[in-house]
């Protein structure tokens, strides 16, 4: 078996939450080394130190800073250095670190690194040839650079929530942090051409990544549709500023739904054809695209006849066999015991230490492609809190065994949060009646075969 191509890369991981540990996980899926640093009193917001819906069972125990889905999934293939970076011990080792690294990443807002004192000409002084990534909200520079960023507020300053949502409807989020994946994606590919810079020129460099403009990058064509033609953009619902019909239909069964779109005259007579109305094809209500947009709603009506009389799957495979894109709307269940993936062998099996209580055997996605030519990617476990302070501290910088103790003792590194109170959880019934989650299925673990 060939090597991994980020093979002897050493990264080290100062992000949180999503965007910059979806980067690192990206890369160490390619075979970088990715130790991954926490502060060791607090740790990453994603370990669940709020409320916890992410956690086995939806109850909290014992040490469930291990145990979070989102930080599970994200951290997978990593190693855990607990370290408290506001120390001059802890500082030093970071520094330490520095030397035999190639990567480092952040994603605070710029004044944190600075009053850490370890802001990039300070690593540069260090190491010549480290790479550093610095992924905040708004930037290293510009009026908003100090501004803090979620998820649900660069979707507005993106202009994404503004065309997300039906006509006649305020604005509505796209409920998953959206802009965290585009910046991690974004991110993981900025270290790539930054490693590959050093390979030509021996040198690093300073990476400053925005996530507001990874975020403005994919509404591209709105924007351009502004830059061309001055049309400010608004809300569609499910259709579409040219391929009509198109929407998102009630299939039968309970809150079963199919999408569909159609792009051409072609696609038009084929559905119309597979519904059993080939009539539709020439009425002059529908006849080109321009009126099909006109009498939109009527032909959703007509669609949604056809499609609640069968199944969504059944719906999918009718009219992909006609060449019209549609897929069946899936719940996470429904992707987790999708045919297609499992044939493709997407999901990968993964069994976490058992510090991580209660968590066991879960299956995770794996990385999105297939290479006949190198080895495939194969994930780890993420790590529980601190669990690589030794493997780090003693075989990386060489420290004694006494020398670890003694920082235990100290508080400069750690792995538990023994003073964090183990976050109360609604019940599930609880979060089903305030819209939470829509249902719960107490035979998961069978259905996902890990029973």
């Amino acid at each position: 078996m060939g090597k991994l191509p980020l093979e002897g890369i050493r990264i080290i991981d100062l992000t949180k939450v999503y965007a910059g540990p979806y980067a690192s996980l990206l890369l160490a899926s390619m075979g970088a080394e990715v130790i991954k640093i926490e502060p060791s009193t607090s740790a990453d917001t994603v370990r669940g130190t709020g409320l916890s819906l992410g956690v086995p069972d939806n109850k909290p125990a014992g040490n469930f800073w291990n145990q979070s889905a989102n930080f599970n999934a994200t951290n997978r293939s990593k190693k855990a250095l607990a370290l408290d970076l506001r120390g001059g011990r802890g500082k030093e080792l970071f520094k330490e670190l520095v030397k035999t690294s190639d990567v480092v990443m952040e994603n605070f807002t710029p004044r944190v690194m600075r009053n850490f004192g370890l802001e990039y000409e300070v690593l540069e002084a260090i190491n010549p040839r480290i790479v550093m990534l610095s992924s905040c909200g708004y930037g290293a520079t510009g009026p908003y650079s100090n501004y803090r960023a979620m998820g649900m507020s660069m979707e507005g300053a993106i202009g994404l929530i503004n065309i997300t949502g039906y006509e006649d409807v305020p604005p509505i989020r796209a409920t998953v942090a959206y802009t965290d994946f585009q910046a991690g994606r974004w991110g993981a590919i900025a270290l790539l051409l930054g490693l590959q810079n050093r390979r030509r020129t021996g040198k690093g460099q300073h990476i400053d990544l925005a996530q507001y403009e990874c975020g403005a990058w994919w509404v591209g064509p709105d924007l351009m549709d502004y830059s061309m033609n001055g049309r400010i953009q608004g809300r569609m619902g499910n259709k579409h500023a040219y391929r009509v019909p198109q929407g998102c239909y009630r299939c039968s069964g309970d809150d079963k739904w199919v999408t569909i779109s159609v792009g051409t005259d072609e696609e038009w007579v084929g559905l119309c054809e597979t519904m059993g109305k080939p009539s539709l094809a020439e009425d002059q209500r529908f006849a080109d695209p321009i009126n099909r947009r006109n009498h939109h709603d009527e032909l959703d009506v007509i669609i949604g006849e056809w499609t609640s009389q069968h199944d969504q799957y059944e719906v999918m495979h009718l009219l992909q066999a006609r060449g019209v894109a549609s897929g069946p709307v899936l719940t996470n269940k429904g992707v987790l015991t999708d045919p297609h993936l499992k044939n493709r062998g997407f999901w990968e099996k993964i069994t976490s230490p058992e510090e991580a209580t209660n968590v066991g055997t879960r299956v995770y996605p794996k990385m999105p492609w297939i290479s006949k030519k190198s080895p495939t990617p194969l994930s780890t476990p993420a790590p529980t809190m601190g669990q690589h302070n030794q493997e780090v501290l003693t075989g990386i910088l060489g420290l004694t065994e006494d020398e670890v103790v003694a920082l235990e003792a100290d508080g400069t590194i750690s792995n538990s949060l023994a003073d964090v109170p183990i976050p109360v959880n609604p019940p599930v019934e609880t979060l089903i009646e305030r819209g939470m989650i829509q249902e719960y299925d107490p035979d998961f673990m069978k259905v996902l075969g890990l029973k």
